[in-house]
């Protein structure tokens, strides 16, 4: 598998978080069977997704990345659909880590 199919699976990795993890409110407590059924298989194929880009990426590059990037963009979620805006300190604490990902992919050194 080479890199760019990597990061292929690692942006449906993050696509898939997002979903799973956006609308789990939506089970209300695993009540509701079908946001149930949705956010369990999204969750699972997520986790699939972020098994293979691991295969090529490597495993804090990969896992940085995606919790970083899914943090960021459920937050952008729950803003969007819930009205649910963060204070300053969850405003700075979401900056930190976007600046913290793009420490890690760029600056990031691996030894083998």
């Amino acid at each position: 598998m080479s890199i760019s199919s990597g990061y292929i699976y690692l942006i449906l990795a993050i696509v898939l978080g997002i979903a799973a993890n956006g609308f789990l409110k939506t089970t209300n407590g695993f009540t509701t069977m079908l946001p149930t059924i949705f956010c369990a298989i999204s969750i699972l194929l997520c986790l699939f997704c972020l098994s293979k880009a691991m295969n090529t990426i490597p495993v804090g590059f990969t896992y940085a990345t995606y919790g970083g990037l899914t943090i960021t963009a459920v937050t952008i979620f729950g803003i969007l659909k819930y009205n649910q805006l963060p204070n300053i300190y969850g405003t700075i604490g979401i900056i930190l880590i976007i600046i913290g990902v793009i420490l890690v992919n760029y600056l990031g050194k691996v030894s083998s």
